[in-house]
Order: structure tokens, then C-alpha cells, then sequence
């Protein structure tokens, strides 16, 4: 459908050139499709690309993205917001409530972009809703958007001889950009917002989650059973309508605005409905509230009393009271945002406490309870503002200001990336505080009425190339990626409001950035994957086609050697080995001699000398560096803000100090000088944060985080622009890592040389959820490593044969590679001969083994554990490897569904390597009937 909606449109077909630009009021002339008809009719994991991306105008009139697996719709009038969010595979419709696009923290100041305000509900969203929703007037205005193919974020350099993958760069798809900014009356709007309630000192924020002791509870005579917790709900009143119940405190020194959000509910009482009544040392309350009995607002001061048109019962309200000089002004608002006035009031002193619930008409506690009806109302919120907290702040950065918020879509894929870029014409420019790039509220993905400690999220998978400290996608919930609770979701099953309901990308830390004329800041990117089911194989299927398609350098796989010493003629010999053997990689390993921050020209030759003997025999070489876990001196360490927190590792040296400025320039020359092939980068920045002011590279806290990480992901930028091969300890995929440990503990190599087999294999079953083979690494110590004596060791490998075929059976038949660490690959003609065979098994069948991999059944060292490699698009299209860890010859009879290669009905089957023989298929499933001999292994391949 797609396809065809592509072609029998020339509109949509120019969208796609570069540069071309489309005014919001241009909309008209799109043509208008509905969710169905743009739906893929075919599944997205085996007909790669199949789904391409177009702009369109929903039946709704709102824009949107759409690939035929998912859809994102933006409202352009009277503001720019994400008004939609679709799983086209699924039916779901994700978004539940509107946000800003973005929100910046600009010298101190919160500056929202885009959205819109006035949705009645956040339950979900109806498109008829936002015709009557208004723009928020603090909000950056959206003025423009445009369309163009997708652009590189950096060079790559393929390494075509470790990569059957024929991965796009850039990858397919569009980029959609909204430009937001100014005018003159929303800079008007924000300077009078300087003396607003977001810009005063907050005293008190009670949302009634809990009931805080502070409170004192009162109620009439006839009503003291009832509680202001009814069915454990702090805030919920059930009574008859004419009594009273409510809660009174003090009002904090200097409380300037009084707001609190209610909801009437059932009550219907005239004037004991709920609201608020501010006390007096020398005079009657003054009371506010909400009239369901009359439809109005209620207003009573002393003896006189008033009502408001306006009030709707089926809405939670905010009353809000400002104390001026002499003065108390009430007002009301649905949103929170813009207020209406209802009266101003004379007062010759100054209230001094509150009372919130039903008093009596005059704010009081009535004698008696009357009325025959019982209604249940609730107080939502209580916030309690003193005075503006910069009443003479300067907005002139308003002026000129420009956000750009882009999106991505990918051909073929439920994913789109968004991020930001901020712009001003100023030469004196100003700090970007931080900036949240993505606020996203979607439904929930269970219904918990209690607390919960591990809650189900929604089905969406986020992950941001500003990301470290973890070895798994969790590097990005470190630094910016974060499910939240939303407080103003108060109609959600969770008493407490704690559901994990929104998706928020914003830096934990800050970016503390200038920004001036010419020099424009990007954020971090944040990528969205929907998932269209709940099955963990699938799920880590669509994670791991995403890191092929975002980051393609992780297809590159190559056969790794880690060369225990540095010495000229130790390299050479294992250099020649690896070259013999059809290793395509050595490393100069950790304790090797090798140092790259040895910047003697002797040191710089020697090397060259190294790298130009191993590109002659066709090796790739390069070597270890340590980062951040370590201390240089109290010069330059990063300095932590407060005594009792410490770096991640210890101990790490600031990477803008002046030994981290050095450390990355010597990196760049020492490659530059010597064209080395790969990185080894141990200790890889793990986000900590610094607090020195002395630091060349940064000023203080606030942009320490910040200025590290782009310090580092610059730098591998442009080691994937070299083609320099990037092995990190740390998830910097999409800054331009290359691998990762595929997860295992160093000290299992410490163990006895059996249990070593049965542990590999399990690290590598789980490793793959996540990463595809080719992304992650795993250790085979050739020589003793972490202990262990002769047992754990292969040293002499002739001697211990078996035991070594067997690793790199595991390895190669898992298309994953180890680090061979020792002096040598072989020492023997039988051990060569080993080695060569499963090279040559993986040279075979490398675009199979590069390719995705099903998990059937996990090793547990009883009974037989298997893998199946899958490509649809291959002709190898499946490669079944299936080992057997017993001591006596096993035979099993396995079904195995091939439903991921594409294959249906009937299929080519070899085993090891044999002929090939037809055989029938049960749809998709196939019955094999497999023998296996002791302590060994069997594969099959399917055409």
C-alpha cells in the first residue's frame, strides 16, 4: 500500500528532495490516508526495507510521519504538538495526552516548544479534542517545517573484508524538522510571566498521595466517622452534602499565592461545597469554592457572598487566591495555565492559615449535619507560592531565538529517532541550562492499584547515543533515558499516581552550554522503537535489526587475536600466525608492553614499523588503552561535589582537565602517525561529573557531564570516519563503538578448563537477547589468566586439543569472537590444522553466522543446548548449530520452526556441509531427527 501511495503522489514524491521546505499552511494539498491504508501488509522482520517513509495529511487534518508500521501525527494549528503515536501493526494508539515538543531551562528560565494545552482527560486523546485545545501563550510558536532524506550523523569508513551485512549508510528514510520561535507576543507574554506562579518561590506542593501529619482533620459534630482518606484515598471526602469536613494548617510566612486543584465530584451542595478558606487572626475566613448545587463558583467574604458563571462538574478545577498589598484576587482555571478572573478583594490584613475541604458557607465548622444526598468530591493539589524569584530577570534571549525539533523515520522499521537544535542570532548569546528533547505520554501498560516495585512499561524501547556505565542498553537510562511518573495523570488505576506513564529523554546532569551566534547546540539523539509484541525473541529481534540499521559498523566482525607481548619479534610471530591461520585482527592486549601514550618518535616509528609488517600480511593491528579507571593526580582527577560521593571506577581523571585534553590529542597523532587499525578502550568514560573550576574544558558542574561526553564521542566519531575498529567495555554503539564484552565474569576463565565450555556457551545464549553476534566479544586465555594453574589453562594447546576445538566450535558456530589472548595460535601441525577448520567453517557460512540468531534451548550442561541463525534475505537462509555436552552419544528428535528465515512449506537441508536433500516443511516448523557424539557438535544449513 505503500508503495503505491508513493507513487500515485508527485506531492509526496518532492518532499523527499533535499532541503525542500513546506510552511505550515501549505498542509492543504496532502493527500489524506487513513491508518489502514497505509498499514504494511507484511511482517517488517522478513521483508527488510519493504515499508518506506512518506509525510501525509490524516483524515483529522494533522500532519504525519508514517512508514506503514508506525505513524506520528503533529497538530500545526494553533500550535505545533505530537498529537498521535501509532502501532499500525498492532492498532494501538500509544499517546494519551499532549506536551510540549520540547523544554528548554535558558539562564535559569523554563521555555516550553510547542504543545497544547486544555485536554479534558489524559486517559487518551480524541483528534476532535485538540480543535478546542489552545496553544500554551509562554510556548514557542511553530513556524516552518521541512522534509528531507535522512543525513549522516558521522563519516563511516566500511571495512568491507568483516561484513556480509550490506548495511545502508545513511540509513533509509526521512527527516521531518519543525522550526519553532518567537513573537513579539509571546517574549510580551513571558516578561509578564516573570511575576507568575512557575517563577515563584514554591512553599508548599501537597498532591495528596499520602496525608501529611501536618494537617489537622476536622469535621461537624455529626460527622466525625467520616474520614478526609475515604477508601484510603488522602484528599476524598464522602459526607452529606450540607456538613463539613476538612483539613487546616498554618499558612507558611510570606505565602503570596494560594492554588488548589478540586474536583466536585458527586457533591451537590450550594454552599458547603468543596474549596478553600483562608483564616485570620482578627476577622472572618474568606472562602472560595466550587457550587455543584448552583453550577457556579462560589465566593464568600465575612457576610457577603457571590457567585461565578462557568463552573462544569464534570472537571477538576484550580481556585487560585493572590494576596496583594490590601488586596486578595481569586481566580479560575481548567488547565492550570491561563486564568480568568473572577474578583478582586479589599483586606486590610493578611491571612494566616488555611482550610481545604467542605466548611460551612462562611468557612467555618457547622453544628450540625443536614441534607439527604451523600456526595464524594476530592482534593486534588495544594501549592502554597511565595513571592517571584527573579522579578528583574533579563528574556532578551527571547529575541531571534530558534528550536529546531527533528524527527527520523526508518524504511522498514517501527523506529524514529528525535532530537533538538538551539539557534540564536546574539553575540553575547546565553547558558542552556539543560533541555528535555522528549516528554511523552503514553497509556500505561498495566493496571496496578497498589505500589509496585517492578512495574510492566509500555512497548515502546528507548535508547540515546548520550549513554554510559553499563555494558547494556541501561547506559542510556543512565545518563538521560527515563520512564517518570506523571503527577498530573490524576485519573490513572494507581491511588499513588506512580504508574510509569511517560517517556522523558533529558540529561540527568544538565549541558551548561553557551550558546551564540553561529554556533548552534545539538542535543543528544533518543531513538523510539515500538514493539508489536510481548515475545522476548521478537522484541530482541527488532533491538537488534535497529543497531544494524543506526549503527551498521557493529555488522563488522573480525577474527580477533590478543597478543600477550609487544615486543617486535613476539608481534611478528603472532602476526604471521594470524595471517597463516585467517585471523584478521591483532590486538596488542593489556599487560603486553604496548603503550599509546608513549609519544616518543622511537615509539611512534616502532609502531608504524608493527602496523606496515601486519598490513602486508593482510592483519589488521592495534592496541589496549586505558581510560577512566584511574587516578593521574588531584590536578587533574575529577573533583566531586560533595565528600561522600565518589567516580564511578574509584577514581578517573577529568577528561577536559589538562591531562585529559593531552590524552585525546596523543590519541589522535598516535593513529594519525602510525595508521594503526583498531582501539582497545578500556575504562571508557562512565559519566561522572566534575566540579573544578580550574579545568580548561569546562566551567564548573553544570557542563562537566556534557563536555566529557562529547569529548570521547567525538573522538570515536572520527575513529569510525578512519575505519578505526573500536573494541569499548561500554554501550558507545551510537556514538560509533564497534563491540562490546558479550557478557561474561573474567574470573570463569580462572576456573577448570570443562566448566569453561558449558559457561561460554550460556554467556553467549544470553548475550544475544540484546546484541547481535557480531557486537559483543568473548575471552578464550590461551596462557593462565586471573589463576586457576594447569587446569584452567589451554598452554600447551597441542595437549589440550579437544578442549580448544571445542571453543571454537562454541564461538564460531555462535558467529561471536573471542579474544585469543596468549603468545601464539598454534604450536603444533595437528593445532593448526584445528584452527584452519573452524576459520574456514566461518569464512564458509559468515553471512549466515553474521545474521540474526533464535535461542531454542539455553546450555545447562544436561542435555543437548541449540542456536538457530536466521536470514531471510540470505541464500543461506538458516544454520542450525546444535551441541551436545554429555559423555555418551545422544539422539533427539527437534522441531524447529524456521518461520525467521522465510521459509515455508519445503526446504534444502545439509548437514555439515554435506549435499543438500529436499525436505517438506509443517508450514514453517521442521522435524529433525539429530545424532550428536559425545562432547561434541552438529550443524545444519537451510536453503
Amino acid at each position: 500500500m505503500t508503495h503505491l501511495f508513493l507513487k500515485r503522489n508527485l506531492f509526496i514524491a518532492i518532499l523527499c528532495v533535499p532541503g525542500y521546505v513546506i510552511r505550515a499552511q501549505s498542509v492543504a494539498p496532502l493527500p489524506a490516508y487513513s491508518s489502514e491504508q497505509l498499514r504494511s501488509k507484511t511482517d517488517w522482520l522478513l521483508a527488510s526495507g519493504s515499508q518506506k517513509s512518506a509525510v501525509y495529511r490524516t483524515k483529522d487534518g494533522f500532519l504525519a510521519l508514517s512508514n506503514g508500521l508506525i505513524t506520528r501525527s503533529f497538530s500545526l494549528e494553533p500550535n505545533g504538538a505530537t498529537v498521535g503515536l501509532d502501532n499500525l501493526t498492532t492498532g494501538e494508539s500509544l499517546l494519551r495526552s499532549v506536551s510540549p515538543e520540547a523544554i528548554l531551562w535558558i539562564n535559569g528560565h523554563e521555555i516550553k516548544v510547542g504543545g497544547l494545552t486544555g485536554q479534558p482527560i489524559q486517559n487518551y486523546l480524541l483528534a476532535n479534542w485538540t480543535k478546542t485545545m489552545k496553544a500554551d501563550p509562554y510556548s514557542l510558536k511553530m513556524l516552518k517545517y521541512e522534509v528531507s532524506p535522512i543525513k549522516k550523523r558521522m563519516e563511516w569508513n566500511r571495512r568491507t573484508a568483516w561484513s556480509t551485512q550490506k548495511a545502508d549508510w545513511p540509513p533509509k528514510g526521512l527527516e521531518l524538522t519543525f522550526t519553532y520561535g518567537t513573537t513579539d507576543e509571546i517574549i510580551r507574554n513571558n516578561q509578564n510571566r516573570l511575576t507568575a506562579d512557575d517563577q515563584r518561590t514554591k512553599l508548599l506542593d501537597d498532591d495528596f498521595r499520602s496525608l501529611s501529619p501536618d494537617w489537622k482533620i476536622v469535621a461537624s459534630p455529626g460527622n466525625q466517622s467520616a474520614s478526609f482518606r475515604n477508601e484510603g484515598k488522602p484528599g476524598e471526602i464522602q459526607i452529606p452534602d450540607n456538613s463539613t469536613l476538612f483539613a487546616e494548617r498554618p499558612l507558611p510566612e510570606k505565602t503570596a499565592v494560594v492554588i488548589c486543584k478540586l474536583n466536585s465530584g458527586t457533591d451537590q451542595s450550594r454552599y458547603y461545597g468543596p474549596g478553600i478558606a483562608l483564616t485570620f487572626d482578627d476577622r472572618a475566613p474568606v472562602k472560595f469554592y466550587l457550587s455543584p448545587g448552583n453550577r457556579q463558583f462560589g465566593l464568600q467574604n465575612g457576610d457577603k457572598g457571590e457567585f461565578f458563571e462557568g463552573f462544569d462538574p464534570a472537571k477538576s478545577w484550580y481556585l487560585r487566591a493572590e494576596m496583594g498589598v490590601g488586596k486578595l484576587i481569586v481566580s479560575v482555571s481548567e488547565d492550570g495555565i491561563g486564568y480568568k478572573l473572577l474578583s478582586t478583594l479589599d483586606l486590610a490584613s493578611v491571612p494566616k492559615g488555611i482550610r481545604i475541604g467542605k466548611t460551612d458557607p462562611k468557612g467555618g465548622t457547622s453544628e450540625q449535619t443536614t441534607g439527604k444526598a451523600t456526595g464524594r468530591c476530592r482534593i486534588e493539589q495544594l501549592t502554597l507560592l511565595g513571592g517571584p524569584q527573579n522579578p528583574g530577570a533579563d528574556l532578551d534571549f527571547l529575541n531571534g531565538l530558534v528550536v529546531k525539533v527533528h524527527y527520523e523515520l526508518y524504511d522498514g522499521l517501527p523506529l524514529l529517532s528525535k532530537w533538538v537544535t538551539v539557534e540564536t542570532p546574539s553575540s553575547a548569546g546565553f547558558i542552556l541550562n539543560t533541555l528535555k528533547t522528549e516528554h511523552l505520554a503514553v497509556t500505561e501498560a498495566e493496571s496496578a492499584v497498589e505500589a509496585k516495585r517492578r512495574w510492566e512499561l509500555p512497548p515502546i524501547f528507548a535508547q540515546s547515543d548520550f549513554a554510559f556505565q553499563s555494558m547494556s542498553p541501561n547506559a542510556s537510562e543512565n545518563a538521560c533515558v527515563e520512564w517518570q511518573e506523571d503527577a498530573t495523570y490524576r485519573t490513572q488505576v494507581n491511588y499513588n499516581l506512580k504508574t510509569p506513564s511517560v517517556l522523558v529523554c533529558q540529561p540527568r546532569q544538565g549541558v551548561g552550554q553557551k550558546i551564540v551566534r553561529g554556533q548552534p547546540f545539538e542535543s543528544m539523539r533518543l531513538w523510539e522503537l515500538l514493539y508489536d509484541s510481548w515475545d522476548r525473541e521478537r522484541r530482541g529481534l527488532a533491538q537488534r535489526k535497529m543497531y544494524r540499521t543506526i549503527a551498521p559498523w557493529v555488522t563488522e566482525n573480525p577474527i580477533i587475536m590478543h597478543i600477550r607481548s609487544a615486543a617486535d619479534a613476539d608481534v611478528k610471530k603472532a602476526v604471521d600466525q594470524c595471517a597463516e591461520a585467517g585471523f584478521e585482527m591483532a590486538i596488542l592486549t593489556f599487560g603486553s608492553g604496548f603503550d599509546i601514550e608513549d609519544s616518543t618518535r622511537q615509539n611512534r616509528l616502532r609502531m608504524k614499523a608493527l602496523k606496515d609488517y601486519a598490513a602486508a600480511k593482510g592483519v589488521a593491528i592495534g592496541g589496549y588503552s586505558l581510560l577512566a579507571s584511574r587516578s593521574i593526580d588531584a590536578k587533574n582527577d575529577v573533583v566531586m561535589p560533595k565528600p561522600d560521593l565518589n567516580p564511578t571506577f574509584g577514581h578517573s581523571p577529568c577528561l577536559e582537565s589538562e591531562w585529559g585534553q593531552r590524552y585525546f590529542e596523543n590519541l589522535y597523532r598516535f593513529y594519525q602517525e602510525t595508521g594503526m587499525d583498531l582501539l582497545e578502550h578500556d575504562g571508557s568514560y562512565p559519566g561522572d561529573i566534575c566540579a573544578s573550576t580550574h579545568h580548561p574544558g569546562h566551567a564548573g558542574l553544570e557542563d562537566s557531564q556534557w563536555k566529557q561526553f562529547v569529548r570521547i564521542r567525538d573522538f570515536y566519531h572520527w575513529c569510525r570516519g578512519k575505519g578505526i575498529y573500536l573494541n569499548v567495555p561500554d554501550w558507545y554503539f551510537l556514538a560509533g563503538s564497534s563491540k562490546i564484552a558479550m557478557g561474561y565474569r573474567e574470573t570463569n576463565w580462572s576456573l577448570p578448563r570443562e566448566f569453561q565450555e558449558i559457561i561460554e556457551r550460556q554467556n553467549i545464549y544470553d548475550g544475544t537477547w540484546e546484541k547481535t553476534p557480531s557486537m559483543g566479544w568473548m575471552f578464550v586465555p590461551l596462557v593462565e589468566y586471573h589463576g586457576g594453574g594447569p587446569a584452567a589453562t589451554i598452554e600447551p594447546l597441542k595437549d589440550h586439543l579437544p578442549h580448544y576445538e571445542q571453543r571454537m566450535a562454541n564461538l564460531f558456530g555462535a558467529g561471536v569472537q573471542a579474544c585469543y589472548r596468549g603468545p601464539q595460535l598454534y604450536d603444533a601441525p595437528e593445532t593448526k590444522a584445528v584452527v584452519k577448520k573452524w576459520v574456514g567453517f566461518y569464512k564458509k557460512h559468515r553471512p549466515i553466522l553474521d545474521a540474526d540468531l533464535i535461542h531454542l534451548r539455553r546450555p545447562d550442561g544436561r542435555d543437548y543446548d541449540a542456536i538457530l541463525h536466521v536470514d531471510p534475505a540470505g541464500k543461506e537462509k538458516g544454520l542450525l548449530m546444535v551441541y551436545n555436552p554429555l559423555d555418551e552419544p545422544i539422539t533427539r528428535t527437534l522441531t524447529v520452526d524456521l518461520y525467521y528465515t522465510g521459509l515455508k512449506n519445503r526446504t534444502s537441508v545439509s548437514k555439515q556441509d554435506a549435499a543438500f536433500v529436499s525436505q517438506p516443511l509443517d508450514g514453517t516448523k521442521l522435524t529433525l531427527n539429530v545424532t550428536i557424539p559425545a562432547k561434541s557438535q552438529t550443524w545444519y544449513v537451510f536453503q
